[in-house]
């Protein structure tokens, strides 16, 4: 009933872009940062960061991997800073920990919106007797799913908090997925994982995971397929109806 294979017991999903509509608010986040950063520091020369930017450098990678992979796309290379760097500051760091406060007040200023179609399929998980898991690079995910109100269909958590303790690294690589898969105790090959975003496909696909559903949300369904992605929907109550 869930249209994945029978041998999955556990789902692991992304949250951004997946379960919550919080990947619009990064992406405009993101934009804000960037283009502050890059219309200070080349004038008239300025090249604005697009949607294709935020696909290819920065969606599902943790923060800092975004800010240096953009960057270094723009022939552009900072000093990695430390974590409690300002967001003025003229560092990896500092990059990112700007577009942190955007977010982070965008967030606290209109919460937090979730798909329906999404949610109303990790219920049917939960019904289903399957255990499941949120895996993001986001170190916000404690706050994105309590906003967002469905704590309760979460079993574990893997965030960019978890990540940083544990020394896993982001997506592409697997790291985050299999912790995930640990956490809730199955192998991969019994794990799905759910995402939207070409760097969390390709981990999918690099830890050997038994299914993985690449959700489709800005128009790039072949390049989620190039990844790796074994089926591709617009929301994830379409695999409700399946087969």
């Amino acid at each position: 009933m869930l249209g994945l294979p029978d041998t999955i017991r556990a789902c692991l999903f992304d949250l951004d872009g997946v379960l919550t509509q919080t990947a619009k608010v990064h992406q405009a986040a993101w934009k804000s940062t960037f283009d502050e950063f890059l219309r200070q520091r080349d004038g008239a020369r300025f090249a604005e960061f697009t949607p294709a930017d935020y696909n290819e450098y920065v969606d599902g990678k943790p923060r800092r991997d975004g800010v240096r992979d953009f960057l270094a796309s723009r022939d552009i290379s900072l000093p990695e800073g430390d974590p409690d760097d300002p967001p003025d500051a003229e560092t990896v760091a500092g990059v990112g920990n700007r577009k942190n406060e955007l977010l982070l007040r965008e967030i606290d200023e209109h919460g937090v919106d979730s798909y329906a179609g999404s949610l109303r399929y990790a219920r049917a998980v939960r019904d289903a007797g399957l255990s499941a898991a949120v895996v993001t690079a986001s170190a916000n995910g404690e706050q994105v799913i309590a906003a967002a109100g469905f704590a309760e269909l979460i079993t574990a958590r893997i965030d960019g908090v978890v990540a940083a303790e544990q020394n896993l690294r982001g997506k592409p690589a697997p790291d985050t997925f299999l912790a995930g898969a640990r956490a809730l105790n199955v192998s991969p090959a019994e794990a799905a994982v759910f995402e939207d975003a070409l760097a969390g496909v390709a981990a999918g696909r690099a830890g050997a995971f038994g299914y993985v559903v690449g959700v489709d949300r800005v128009g790039q369904r072949a390049a989620l397929e190039q990844r790796g992605a074994d089926v591709v929907v617009d929301d994830l109550d379409e695999l409700l109806d399946r087969e």
